[in-house]
């Protein structure tokens, strides 16, 4: 992209961002809710765009500058500095350009989104169901890492440790637009503690990552939802079993079914469940636009295809391979520790490098 047409793209941007900036403070889209959020987030999109044009236009500036001097300086130690300077400013120029390249490209509104996070064990047995407990604890420790604040919705434990299926609600800056990446079929390769014969086995686990919708993303009416009050199972406290706290909402017109059962308090159960139960309705249609650009992106694959294998993580060679981009690192114990934001930043780049070829930059 030539530099007279980054200049142009990023004038466009300075301007809107200024036109929000102002009506950011206009008391009538205060008290709209709804545009006051949506524009809130406009602007903390566009001012790192808006950064980058300030950076750009005074290094271009400079660089005119230096070459000014280069033209008329006599002086052998003035031209020299202003040579030095004109080399410093120019190796600036590329990589800043890279980077306003991939600022321009249009977000996914859903990326600044807090994510629902899925975890299911497939084949493999009790193996699989460890596995899951593998998965969920490595990306505990990933949000922790990252300063994200996870919730535990639902749990159904696995009969030799690890869950059958686990859910929980991930909230923080910019999760969906990280742990997208982890939706589909992870894959373990070791040796079950259960194994005598030292047999390695293959065990799998889903995981799913969808955008969490919030209040005005859908419009829930009360009439369309059956509530189910029950008694809830697994951790929680001696009361656990003897309330009646758990909640099960059905949307009758979809048939989607969710549960939430880990609080104590029926409220906050089903303050959980109906943002699980937004999030699953929102997702039905976000999926058509997955389904679309998956098709496109090796880096991503729609949640709605489980059986798209992404990872496979083998123990005996403490390697983990990730098949979309066919990375490969040898350093297992740390990932499964939670350290996957390696293979996270290698999706991104080929991501932006798939989206900037789309967009013909």
């Amino acid at each position: 992209m030539a530099e007279s047409m980054i200049l142009e793209r990023l004038e466009g941007v300075r301007i809107r961002f200024e036109e929000v900036a102002q009506l950011i403070t206009d008391p009538s889209v205060i008290a709209d809710v709804k545009r006051y959020i949506q524009l809130n987030k406009e602007y903390k999109n566009l001012e790192p765009i808006a950064e980058a044009h300030k950076k750009y236009k005074q290094i271009i500036s400079n660089i005119a500058d230096a070459r000014a001097i280069l033209e008329v300086e006599k002086d052998p130690e003035m031209r020299e500095m202003a040579k030095m300077e004109l080399d410093e400013l120019e190796d600036q120029v590329e990589p800043l350009e890279d980077e306003i390249k991939i600022l321009l490209l249009p977000a996914d509104p859903e990326d600044a989104k807090n994510a629902i996070l899925e975890i299911r064990a497939g084949t493999g047995g009790d193996e699989a169901s460890i596995f899951a407990g593998d998965l969920f604890r490595m990306y505990t420790k990933f949000c922790e890492s990252r300063g994200w604040k996870m919730e535990v919705s639902n749990i159904s434990e696995g009969t030799s440790g690890g869950y059958k299926e686990i859910v929980a609600s991930v909230t923080g800056n910019g999760v969906y637009g990280i742990l997208k990446y982890e939706s589909g079929v992870h894959r373990v390769q070791r040796v079950p503690q259960t194994e005598t014969q030292g047999r390695i086995h293959t065990s799998a686990a889903t995981v799913a990552v969808l955008p969490e919708a919030e209040e005005f993303d859908i419009d829930l009416r009360e009439s369309d939802i059956r509530r189910d009050e029950f008694c809830s199972s697994g951790p929680g406290g001696q009361s656990v079993n003897t309330t009646y706290s758990a909640i099960r909402l059905t949307h009758i017109p979809s048939g989607i079914v969710v549960q939430c059962q880990d609080q104590k308090s029926k409220l906050k159960n089903l303050d959980k469940a109906m943002a699980e139960l937004r999030t699953r309705l929102y997702n039905m249609e976000y999926q058509k636009y997955l389904d679309e650009i998956a098709s496109k992106r090796k880096t991503l694959v729609s949640t709605g295809d489980r059986s798209a294998k992404i990872r496979t993580y083998n123990w005996p060679q403490g390697r983990v391979t990730d098949h979309r981009i066919n990375l490969t690192l040898y350093n297992l114990s740390a990932i499964i520790d939670g350290d996957i934001d390696e293979i996270i930043d290698k999706l991104q780049l080929e991501e932006n490098a798939e989206r900037l070829k789309e967009a013909g930059m």
